[in-house]
């Protein structure tokens, strides 16, 4: 195939404070798919994955386990590129932000931008989040806390470099104006404009010297470089850029990105800061950033310390890797958040993969080998006009889809794409439907025919699988491999009765995917939580520190009285309607239906729920709460949270279904 050109894709990296769950894989299989297409396609692709290792939060997490940062980032990243290739993703590079060059260049980096002005060492006085690393001020606080994480915020003073943020933000707006297709979906693109180009742009907090985990500015070691400035920069010196003007050919092949594929809760960076680095660099902004949404369980955010972490390698060592493959591929909304349970996959993999594909594949072998000894073999045979409106319909489905599915990649709807394929194999069950073999096989006189049927299945099913390649790599080529074929490059999808007659199909086909029982899913979901459960114990029983706690301790607030008590009204509320405050990064304004009034309620929560999650949720009110106005919207309640350790919050809601008004005693 003839190449098309080159292709640069990269994914968030990883940070190295824990094995990654589903939720996280998700972006890396999303990833893998459009690397694998776009190789299809004829481009020149490398895609580049990695790990994030710096940080205060490591250091710390590595003093807990006894253990050097390094040796805590080793084991970790060891695990994180373990599960990538696991999940059969075909990264050109791995890469480590404690890689000698990558250091290197960092530091290079940071000189020259201090050097031409842009960097500039002060101090900075304000709110600190550890979590974070971050410092806010007082008026960037959501209900108190830090508004990336929700979590407390502590009084601190530290001198530090900073880079001149405003100084480039001008040119930055110019550039998402001019080119609509740079950060997408596109409610992410006004999110960024909204909420934080256009009200203007603090200056940047680029090194810390409370900590000692992470790259040493070389013209001042009591600084280290700070997360973003080192981690960002990966997808560039990953590649070979030099910051003295030695860049390698490599890097001026494939400089700049093509894709940067990154999830939603760090779109900022990778909008904002990110290519305000490049520019005082002197080098082209990335053509794409999309910020994939989240995979939930549920309808919460994956944590720990809740209890609801699925692990891709649990789902693989039961489903297999390509049903997990598919699953997270085809059940993701391309702008909403998804969900993923033990039974949801169950469910997918019974329907469409064991269903629809594999009970497709099996049967048109099985009828092969039945009536022709498993030779097929194209007559060419229609007894009827209907044959011949039939087969054309067949053909039309089959070869039109790599149109279908190329559109839908082009815009990075995968999910869609998916479906595309999945048409062929449901017209193939609806053509057997329509053509009857089985009937067919009766009579000595359809016998032609029957061969003409069965090769037109077979067709189909080879095309079908060629598309399906980039998204579940395994299946496509077992399929080919029991049709005794190849799979096919994409410019060749268009053509029907590429299929070699003749060709004899394996004897022993091999059950694609199974049907799962549903108790045996519930039973193994079950034994992987008690064994968490038990690990967590038994951790916890040896004093470590590092592993998710089973209780949370908090502050005791000063006594009060039942009389105190008495005077808070809880009643259980009914969201109606909920919509993102326009002037704040993380409130969520909701219309709350208690009892037969409406209360509109504003809530730092933005960060958990998006405002489609919201509506329908029965939730716990405290109803009598003095109104006050938040980013300038008024609030006439609170909607409890739970908070845990992490600063995930999970809305409080009844146990049992309850009327919006119930009271709550």
């Amino acid at each position: 195939m003839e190449k098309k050109g080159k292709y640069y894709l990269t994914t968030a990296i990883a940070y190295t404070s824990g094995k990654p769950h589903i939720g996280n894989n998700y972006e890396i299989v999303l990833a893998d798919s459009i690397a694998r297409f776009k190789r299809k396609e004829g481009y020149d692709v490398f895609f580049q994955t990695g790990t994030d290792e710096h940080g205060q939060k490591i250091e710390i997490k590595a003093k807990d386990a006894g253990v050097s940062p390094k040796e805590f980032v080793d084991e970790v990243a060891g695990v994180i590129r373990g599960m990538c290739d696991m999940l059969n993703i075909s990264y050109d590079k791995f890469i480590r932000t404690t890689d000698p060059d990558h250091e290197r260049q960092v530091q290079k980096i940071f000189k020259r931008l201090y050097d031409q002005g842009d960097i500039y060492k002060g101090a900075y006085e304000g709110l600190y989040c550890t979590p974070c690393e971050s410092f806010w001020t007082e008026s960037q606080l959501v209900d108190g806390k830090c508004p990336d994480c929700g979590r407390e915020v502590k009084p601190a003073k530290e001198e530090a470099y900073f880079f001149r943020m405003s100084k480039y933000a001008d040119r930055l707006i110019k550039h998402i104006n001019e080119h609509p297709e740079f950060i997408q979906p596109v409610s992410r693109k006004n999110e960024m404009m909204n909420n934080f180009l256009l009200p203007g742009l603090q200056d940047l907090c680029v090194s810390r010297t409370s900590f000692k985990w992470g790259i040493p500015v070389d013209f001042d070691d009591r600084h280290v470089v700070y997360v973003w400035l080192d981690a960002l920069t990966n997808y560039i010196t990953g590649i070979g850029y030099d910051a003295d003007g030695a860049s390698t050919q490599q890097y001026h092949k494939l400089w700049p990105a093509d894709l940067h594929l990154i999830g939603k809760d760090i779109i900022r960076f990778h909008t904002i800061y990110w290519p305000i680095f490049l520019m005082a660099l002197g080098e082209p902004l990335p053509k794409q950033v999309f910020g994939h949404p989240w995979l939930l369980t549920g309808t919460d955010k994956m944590s720990k310390s809740r209890g609801n972490v699925i692990y891709a390698d649990d789902l693989v060592d039961f489903f297999g890797v390509d049903a997990v493959r598919y699953y997270v591929l085809h059940e993701m909304p391309f702008e909403n958040d998804g969900n993923v349970t033990w039974d949801l996959v169950a469910e997918r993999t019974n329907s469409d993969l064991a269903n629809t594909l594999g009970n497709l594949v099996n049967r048109t072998i099985a009828m092969t080998n039945k009536y022709f000894g498993g030779v097929v073999c194209d007559k060419g045979v229609q007894r009827s006009p209907n044959d011949s409106k039939i087969d054309e319909d067949l053909k039309k489905t089959v070869t039109g889809a790599y149109a279908k599915v190329a559109e839908k990649m082009e815009s990075l709807r995968v999910a869609d794409a998916m479906t595309e394929i999945f048409a062929i194999f449901k017209r193939c069950n609806k053509y057997i439907d329509e053509t009857e073999p089985w009937v067919l096989a009766k009579d000595e006189a359809g016998r032609d025919r029957l061969s003409t049927v069965l090769y037109n299945l077979v067709e189909g099913i080879v095309i079908g699988a060629s598309l399906l390649e980039p998204y579940m790599p395994e299946t496509a080529q077992k399929i080919a491999a029991q049709l005794n074929t190849t799979l096919r490059d994409f410019e060749r999808l268009e053509e029907f009765g590429l299929y070699e007659s003749g060709t004899s199909v394996t004897d022993a086909p091999e059950i694609l995917f199974a049907r799962i029982d549903s108790k045996a899913v519930a039973a193994r979901e079950e034994e992987i939580r008690e064994a968490m459960i038990q690990s967590a114990q038994a951790a916890q029983d040896a004093g470590e520190t590092s592993v998710p706690e089973a209780v949370i301790d908090i502050d005791p607030k000063e006594e009060i009285s039942y009389e105190d008590f008495a005077k808070l009204q809880f009643q259980v509320g009914e969201i109606i309607a909920c919509e993102a405050v326009p002037k704040s990064k993380k409130l969520l304004c909701s219309q709350v239906r208690i009892g037969n009034q409406v209360k509109q309620i504003v809530s730092g929560i933005k960060a958990h729920y998006s405002p489609e999650e919201m509506v329908g949720k029965k939730v716990m009110v405290l109803v009598n709460l003095k109104p006050a106005t938040l980013a300038g919207v008024l609030s006439e309640g609170m909607l409890l949270c739970a908070e845990d350790a992490d600063g995930n919050l999970a809305l409080m809601k009844p146990e049992k279904d309850m009327p919006a008004g119930a009271e709550i005693c």
